[in-house]
């Protein structure tokens, strides 16, 4: 088991829902009645469609190496289900400079809307970071039903998410011709390459998380059990390089628009592990026969292909929203897992109203881009940079996709310095925007 799964519940929150007659406990990963039902009160929580028995036992496979945890009510007519559910694991989160940090990863939080408003999502949340602090884990991370919820628990948006729409008819391409070739091959073979080739990504994607075997066979359409798997149209398709050796993939789905063609290409997936297997493969669906349109979601805010077609205007960002939240616990220990590209000192006044990352901290950035910080209790060193911010708004400035200058001006961050945003902007640059692919 691992240890994430085995640690003890947190006694605060614990007491805290005592005192009202509801119990907070983490689940056994062998009591697969109780997974069930914790997993049919989740998906009444986001209100989702009651899940068959084959989808549960699917759900069940894929939640039992997590930390399930759940509150229930004995004094409601069904006290077995539980009234509220979280749900965590530890999982490396892509930082700047490419490293996997080990992160806690939350998810599936609702509560019950018999339950709403008595404390039970803030007693979930602060037991999960209380958690994954004693865990020695420096980072929270969530991505988000809804934007107004999880600011109060010190989460700050830090990757951003864009869907596009392509307009095939408009877009000739104009980018480079690859050397290697593009060509089909099975969603099962791609069950066995595709993940080498996405952690070669990764160190190109600040804000990417591990991707468990579980996600792959879903996107893949290899769970039989789940809803309309039968009915999915997927095709996958493989880049080879000049030298034979895979360097990227693209997963999509053509739906025929009134049973006829021109059909809507939707992008599932792409992954490229270099420029040469991204500008193949999305060459290959802009010349899709009887494609007019492309859809795609859950793409990086800045995509090169717009710059790789004669029409700039027939790559279309549809939509643009926040996706992965960020909470720092330990503001030394992140600090000093990410790379940065101004040296210098950089003094940064925190504050946290749980406490977790409250404090002055000093962060100096070697020539070589590396950083180390440490809690300050004197003065800083002559000419660093000094700026004080909650502990949610350095999460959003954590991966360098989200601007300090215009924190700053929005009154969100405090220059002691002088131009110390800009400045603090410049060391904090990532140039990959932070991307994250999928949910969680």
């Amino acid at each position: 088991m691992n240890a994430y799964a085995s640690a003890p519940v947190d006694p605060e929150s614990t007491a805290t829902l005592a005192e009202r007659g509801l119990r907070l406990a983490v689940l056994d990963a062998d009591d697969e009645a109780g997974l069930k039902r914790w997993l049919l009160a989740d998906a009444r929580g986001f209100h989702e469609v009651t899940p068959t028995e084959g989808t549960l036992e699917v759900q069940v496979e894929d939640i039992a190496t997590d930390r399930v945890t759940g509150v229930w009510d004995a004094s409601q007519a069904d006290p077995e289900t539980p009234v509220a559910t979280i749900r965590s694991w530890e999982m490396g989160l892509t930082v700047p400079g490419g490293t996997a940090l080990g992160t806690w990863a939350i998810s599936s939080v609702t509560v019950s809307p018999t339950h709403r408003r008595q404390g039970i999502a803030r007693a979930m949340l602060t037991s999960e970071l209380r958690t994954a602090r004693r865990l020695g884990l420096p980072i929270a991370m969530l991505t988000v039903s809804e934007a107004t919820i999880y600011g109060r628990y010190g989460f700050g948006p830090s990757a951003r998410q864009s869907s596009y729409v392509v307009d095939t008819q408009r877009a000739r391409w104009t980018g480079p011709t690859p050397a290697g070739r593009v060509q089909f091959v099975s969603p099962e073979s791609l069950l066995a390459d595709g993940p080498a080739v996405f952690e070669r990504t990764r160190d190109r994607s600040p804000g990417e998380v591990d991707r468990r075997e579980i996600w792959w066979k879903r996107t893949l359409g290899l769970l039989p059990n789940e809803p309309d798997a039968h009915k999915r149209g997927i095709r996958a398709v493989r880049y080879d390089d000049a030298d034979g050796a895979i360097a990227g993939f693209a997963l999509y789905e053509i739906a025929l628009q009134n049973v006829s063609h021109p059909g809507q290409l939707k992008l599932v997936d792409l992954v490229a592990a270099t420029d040469d297997a991204y500008a193949a493969l999305w060459r290959f669906v802009i010349e899709m026969d009887m494609v007019n349109e492309i859809n795609a979601g859950l793409r990086s805010v800045s995509e090169p292909v717009a710059w790789q077609v004669s029409d700039h205007r027939a790559v279309r960002k549809t939509s643009e929203r926040d996706h992965l939240w960020l909470r720092i616990l330990d503001v030394p220990a992140a600090l000093g897992a990410r790379s940065y590209a101004a040296p210098g000192d950089y003094l940064l006044d925190v504050a946290d109203d749980l406490g977790f990352a409250q404090g002055r901290f000093l962060l100096t950035v070697a020539a070589d881009g590396s950083g180390q910080a440490h809690p300050l209790t004197g003065t800083a060193p002559a000419g660093s940079v000094e700026v004080a911010l909650s502990a949610a708004d350095l999460a959003s400035l954590y991966l360098g996709g989200t601007s300090a200058v215009d924190l700053a001006r929005a009154g969100r961050i405090t220059e002691k310095s002088p131009d110390a945003a800009i400045r603090l902007d410049t060391a904090l640059h990532s140039a990959y925007a932070p991307h994250l692919s999928t949910w969680f």
